[in-house]
């Protein structure tokens, strides 16, 4: 489900909040000795609260507003709100793995921290940091005004329920009128409780109208290379049961769900994760790639964006979900039991699964005793001896076609003013000896997948950030030997050594393998043609892996470093050692000499082939 524009915030809830609050200031009048009473009690409750809840730490910001110009501006009923907290500051709470500040205006997140994690420059992890996320819920009130809480100053108390810690924050009508955000903070736990409710306002709201809960974030840079990270930054969620899908990764993009079960704001690896209590029946959602220009310094990544509705019960506002501020590693997201593990970009189909199933379990497991790097090339040398018996098929092949290269070109000669009948009898001859081209590709295509899962799997790998191996920093990005004074295009502003290494493994590696290749294919018109594609081709390869992987993770260019030395090794001792050519000649005039029978593919190509030259032969003698 791949998407379209971006959702815009509205602009006019605060003139609307101000409309209803002066009627009722209008309709609620005090006396003036209502009125000094009034505000010898509140200054008595504002002394009060300033002494009580002693684990709350106040951070202050900004008082410049008073009480009398907070009225002004926004009414009666909001002044009765945001009393006696109508002030910016912060309230904190924290455990083993998170530090959160939460705001009094708008009573949302103003910082998550990440205690466990700093960033590339060694900075601690902020997945929220400086008003980079917001919280509104936008509602209806029953004369039909609109009011958005991200405008109103919210009054904290902090509690300790057994082990955990409960943050509520009340918009007060009066002690028994209030719209509540309470979170839940668990001991050691990514996972931060959220509920909505009210109570006491049924009359205040609009049941008619459904109030809507917004959340918007803009992703921080944490990685060194702004173009690997923004490339696994992207927008995901999970709905109608098990299914899962994102929104582009490039440009703006947005889709309207339903049924949804979470949605995850991935920074490539952490994550910021909606989990509600029961699926959403509706929501919008939204992405904005943010990064102009990646050859300057960039602060974010993305923009985010989720709206749903929230519906009344019994008059009154009711809303349980979950926020997951952590890592994007399985090993952590598997055990909320929610599938969140599926956020991550193992891979489609069956190069998923095999991530999911067998690398990642497996690179887990070697770099719990191993370095991570040491841990890299054990694994390249397993799967790569996993799959030496698909390379000896396929050197095999290539030996057989190069023993019958020339009986192959006599025909090619013979025939060669009839290019069907040419075709005809090789195919025939391959046939008889049991060599066909085919039988050669076939075994590197099973290679595929194993590749393309590795290739999925080592940026993702969370078991390699900031890990370093010999001259590598952080496996999880590039490595630098040399900073250039100026950026080239499509290669960046530095010079990495492990791309380098995989490139020249890459040259001599297809500098085997086409030679191989060549030696074994018959002469053809048009192959000088394909002779130089072909040597192109081995420049060109190798010049393409230095520019892309210049800025991909150094793991991954030694995977392919180590994965092309394994590939020579073995071909060499395949060429030398395993296959004697003499043996494999023998092998074929024995086949040629038996007689052999067609299967239905052979069969079914021979009468297209026969009926093809009955067709040019009727049309020859048509023209003459």
């Amino acid at each position: 489900m791949e998407e379209r524009k971006l959702d815009t915030n509205s602009l006019i809830g605060f003139l609307l909040i101000g409309a209803i609050l002066l009627y009722m200031l209008w309709q609620n009048q005090p006396t003036p000795e209502q009125l000094e009473a009034e505000q010898q009690a509140k200054q008595e409750q504002t002394d009060a609260v300033s002494k009580q809840e002693p684990t709350v730490d106040f951070g202050q910001n900004s008082q410049n507003n008073s009480i009398d110009q907070q009225k002004s501006q926004i009414g009666d009923f909001a002044y009765s709100l945001q009393l006696p907290s109508a002030k910016n500051q912060f309230t904190t709470f924290e455990n083993d793995v998170l530090a959160l500040k939460i705001d009094n205006k708008g009573g949302g997140l103003s910082e998550v921290k990440l205690k466990a994690f700093v960033n590339y420059d060694s900075i601690p992890v902020y997945l929220i940091k400086d008003g980079t996320a917001r919280f509104n819920l936008t509602f209806s009130t029953s004369d039909n005004r609109t009011l958005n809480t991200s405008n109103l100053y919210f009054e904290p108390s902090l509690r300790n329920d057994g082990d955990n810690q409960v943050l509520s924050m009340k918009l007060k009508v009066s002690e028994d009128q209030y719209l509540e955000y309470q979170y839940t903070l668990t001991p050691d736990d990514y996972m931060l409780g959220f509920a909505i409710r009210s109570q006491g306002l049924s009359e205040v709201f609009n049941t008619r109208e459904k109030a809507n809960f917004e959340w918007d974030l803009k992703a921080l840079r944490q990685d060194q290379s702004i173009i690997f990270e923004n490339r696994y930054t992207r927008l995901s969620y999970e709905f109608d049961g098990d299914k899962t899908s994102k929104l582009s990764q490039a440009g703006e993009d947005e889709e309207d769900l339903e049924n949804v079960s979470w949605i995850s704001y991935r920074q490539h690896f952490f994550s910021s994760i909606l989990v509600p209590d029961s699926p959403l029946k509706k929501a919008q959602i939204s992405s904005f790639d943010l990064v102009e220009d990646e050859t300057v310094d960039t602060v974010f990544t993305k923009r985010y964006n989720t709206k749903f509705p929230i519906s009344y019960t019994g008059g009154e506002l009711s809303q349980n979900m979950s926020f997951y501020f952590g890592p994007t590693y399985d090993k952590v997201l598997k055990k909320y039991n929610k599938n969140l593990e599926s956020s991550i970009p193992f891979g489609w189909g069956i190069f998923g699964w095999i991530n999911k199933a067998v690398f990642s379990p497996l690179y887990a497991w070697l770099s719990s005793f191993l370095s991570y790097g040491i841990a890299i090339i054990v694994m390249t040398i397993m799967v790569k001896i996993l799959l030496s018996f698909v390379q000896y098929k396929q050197f095999l092949s290539q030996a057989k076609m190069k023993i019958l290269k020339p009986e192959l070109d006599a025909i090619q000669q013979k025939y060669k003013k009839d290019k069907m009948k040419a075709n005809q009898e090789k195919m025939a001859l391959q046939n008889k000896a049991g060599a066909s081209p085919i039988s050669g590709c076939l075994p590197a295509l099973l290679q595929i997948p194993v590749f393309y899962s590795l290739f999925m799997f080592f940026p993702i790998a969370f078991e390699l950030r900031q890990k370093p191996f010999l001259w590598v920093e952080d496996l999880s990005s590039y490595d630098t030997i040399a900073e250039l004074p100026f950026n080239i295009p499509f290669y960046g502003d530095h010079i990495s050594l492990f791309p380098i290494l995989a490139s020249i493994a890459i040259f001599f590696y297809m500098r085997m393998t086409t030679g191989q290749n060549m030696a074994s294919q018959p002469q053809q018109e048009g192959m000088p043609d394909m002779a130089k594609m072909m040597k192109y081709m081995i420049y060109f390869s190798p010049l393409l892996m230095l520019f892309f992987f210049n800025n991909y993770a150094s793991g991954l260019s030694l995977y392919y470093f180590i994965s092309n030395l394994i590939s020579i090794g073995i071909m060499l001792v395949i060429k030398n050692y395993i296959i004697d050519e003499e043996k494999v000649l023998a092998k074929i005039n024995v086949s040629k000499a038996k007689p052999k029978k067609q299967n239905r593919f052979q069969k079914k190509m021979a009468e297209i082939m026969e009926q093809a030259e009955k067709q040019k032969a009727a049309q020859e003698r048509r023209k003459k």
